[in-house]
């Protein structure tokens, strides 16, 4: 049966639990209302900084435990928390490996603003918005066989560049981790706020791509 538990001990083994899902030890299966964070339910602390090969290995140690296959012939309520503590440890490794959702996640967390508190980007990083905005414009209106065209290499290859840059400004700011309301959360909400602008223009230079490929 399962019920409620938090990274304490296992109610059936006495173990220490490394996942509020489940008990490695001995398989008990746990409820949580309200669902715990990414990082709780990967067990471990709340940091930027992951190691995504250590990630991936608990992905996959809890998986083991937790994958709804594994309770074929268990009981309905069983098998409901199999598939419910599944996605749940599915949804908090796809926060934790994404480089902006984990840094979204941990801001939200501490009660920095939101995306639609803050909209606003880095001052310095709102010129070179407007240049390369041109540049997108022209090669959508002039075409494949244009120069504007040629100039989506050089502009993509820039675009990369900026939120590597970027997010390793994040990484920065989030190590060590802020306090609960700090000022610094929102400057780094501003820099999420560019990285998404420029996940958005690699994105539809793609799609620019694309479709000139296929005509």
């Amino acid at each position: 049966m399962s019920e409620s538990a938090s990274c304490g001990s296992c109610v059936d083994c006495g173990a220490q639990l490394e996942t509020p899902l489940v008990c490695t030890s001995c398989g008990h299966l746990f409820t949580n209302e309200p669902a715990p964070g990414p990082f709780q339910t990967l067990g471990i602390p709340v940091t930027y900084a992951i190691d995504a090969k250590a990630l991936k290995k608990r992905l996959l140690q809890f998986s083991r435990h937790v994958h709804p296959d594994f309770f074929g012939t268990a009981d309905a309520q069983l098998q409901t928390a199999a598939e419910r503590n599944s996605a749940q440890l599915n949804d908090a490794y796809e926060i934790l490996s994404d480089d902006f959702r984990r840094a979204d996640w941990i801001i939200k967390e501490l009660k920095g603003p939101s995306e639609a508190d803050e909209r606003q980007m880095p001052q310095a990083f709102l010129m070179e918005v407007l240049e390369w905005n041109e540049v997108l414009e022209q090669a959508r209106a002039e075409g494949p066989d244009s120069a504007a065209w040629a100039a989506l290499d050089s502009l993509d290859s820039e675009l990369r560049q900026e939120r590597e840059a970027t997010i390793a400004k994040v990484a920065e700011a989030l190590d060590p981790v802020p306090t609960e309301g700090a000022e610094t959360l929102a400057q780094i909400r501003r820099r999420l706020n560019a990285i998404r602008y420029l996940d958005r223009s690699l994105a539809q230079i793609r799609t620019m791509r694309v479709g000139a490929s296929a005509r």
